[in-house]
């Protein structure tokens, strides 16, 4: 088994498990694109599978039994008949499956599922048949389905009205790097950046492999920025349509949300939302929130002291974030954009804004840091007359830690009127709430709280190198 897997330790353990249980096993794997699914996949088996198909973006059904059809043909070394349907395939499968001899494990991946499940193909019917007919009682079998998370996943094998519903018998769930998984892909690149530079790229790219692994490590970071979207034929330049279209099957209807999401900072009620976004009420809203939760798009929580009513959506992707302040709109034709605004303030705004966004994508880090990571919590936010606080840990302890989050190339100084406004927003977010809860000043910033005389009233500290732990 490959040894040059970044990170994904939990997942890479699941699948050891599951491969050596003696039992069949239904395995599930499903996240965003471009998140290295196929990837983890093809290392940790070295690519030795007894069957290895996948689906062909926008292809026809025809077009997709014959490329199950030819993958077929080389697994098993003999011609098989073009299939006429997916039940004929799946037969032909579980013919060749069951020709191989030995007790070592079968091992079946089928990626890019949704892609396969052309209209009106009956795929899910055909692959549930083939599992509950054969799959489940044959103890050799390893059957590993991939798909992003799209719609197609949560409805035919994620939800519990899908057709492959509990006959998985694993499901991973694969997320973006964090900040630790990031740094090391990038040291196995040769890419030697300080913290800093690296929490800039993770502000742009978020934590997508695929991403990061076209960064040029004889360039600065800001060249590579200007390289990937604002140079002729930039390669991230068009991703974002993609990204949509590729991963949702009402793909305006999330593109709507996740752009009326991007002009409020805080985050939307879902009323809000219809209202900016122009979109009607109902089940298809509902969907499509739940996808763009489930593709780490956006992130839905409570505003403190509100109950489930009060819920409200923050677009929290920091690659979408990027696209939509800076690549969207951009006409121009200077190859240097990124790089000319290095000290603007739009540049400013961004960063400090994206910092936020990081920290939230690292809340496990910032318990473990404060030493609360075994304390049940809530993570949410709260705006009312005194300002707002866009992040805060309500804890069990009878603590609130509010969060200050500072993206600074410096220590962070805190002076006489930041602290004025601080203890005013304390007062103020204790009368509205009238939590009594002891309300802990936390500050997460890059390189710390400058010591001065008004640092003292700082509780906890949380630095980016805590950011940065496994």
């Amino acid at each position: 088994m490959a040894d040059t897997i970044i990170g994904r330790a939990t997942e890479q353990e699941i699948l050891r498990q599951r491969v050596s249980s003696g039992s069949p096993e239904l395995i599930a794997i499903y996240g965003r694109r471009r998140v290295g699914k196929t990837f983890l996949v093809r290392q940790f088996f070295n690519d030795a599978f007894s069957f290895y198909s996948t689906g062909i973006y926008q292809g026809t059904k025809r077009e997709q039994i014959g490329a199950f059809n030819r993958q077929l043909e080389y697994y098993s070394g003999r011609k098989w008949e073009l299939a006429k349907d997916w039940f004929d395939a799946f037969s032909q499968l579980r013919a060749y499956l069951e020709s191989i001899e030995g007790n070592k494990p079968i091992i079946v991946f089928l990626d890019e599922l949704p892609w396969m499940d052309t209209q009106k193909s009956r795929l899910t019917k055909a692959l549930e048949y083939f599992w509950n007919s054969w799959g489940a009682s044959n103890n050799r079998l390893k059957l590993i389905v991939c798909g992003s998370a799209t719609t197609w996943m949560r409805e035919n094998v994620l939800s519990d009205k899908g057709g492959l519903y509990n006959r998985t018998t694993r499901s991973i769930y694969l997320a973006p790097f964090t900040l630790h998984e990031t740094e090391q892909y990038l040291l196995s690149r040769g890419i030697h950046w300080n913290r800093y530079q690296i929490a800039e790229c993770y502000m742009v790219l978020g934590g997508t492999p695929l991403y990061l692994q076209m960064l040029e490590r004889d360039q600065s970071f800001t060249q590579n920025v200007d390289n990937l979207f604002f140079a002729q034929n930039a390669p991230l330049y068009r991703e974002y349509d993609f990204l949509f279209r590729s991963l949702f099957s009402e793909a305006a209807l999330h593109r709507q949300i996740v752009e009326a999401l991007a002009s409020k900072a805080m985050g939307m009620t879902r009323m809000e939302i219809m209202t900016v976004a122009k979109v009607d009420d109902g089940g298809t809203l509902t969907k499509a929130l739940r996808n763009l939760c489930d593709c780490d798009f956006i992130r839905e929580y409570t505003a403190f002291g509100k109950n489930a009513r009060g819920t409200i959506y923050q677009l929290t992707d920091l690659f979408t974030l990027f696209h939509l302040r800076y690549v969207k709109g951009y006409r121009g034709q200077d190859e240097h954009h990124w790089q000319n605004m290095i000290d603007s303030p739009s540049r400013r705004a961004w960063s400090g804004y994206s910092f936020e966004q990081l920290c939230l994508h690292h809340i496990r880090q910032i318990k473990q840091k404060l030493g609360i990571s075994g304390v049940q919590s809530d993570v949410c936010a709260w705006k009312g007359e005194g300002g707002q606080i866009d992040l805060l840990i309500d804890r069990r302890d009878q603590i609130v830690n509010l969060c200050e989050m500072k993206f600074s190339q410096s220590e962070f100084e805190i002076t006489k009127q930041y602290d004025e406004h601080l203890r005013r927003r304390a007062e103020s977010f204790r009368a509205a709430t009238k939590t009594r809860k002891a309300l802990h000043q936390t500050f997460v910033t890059t390189y710390g709280v400058k010591k001065n005389m008004y640092s003292g009233n700082v509780q906890s500290e949380v630095k980016l190198d805590d950011l940065f732990a496994e």
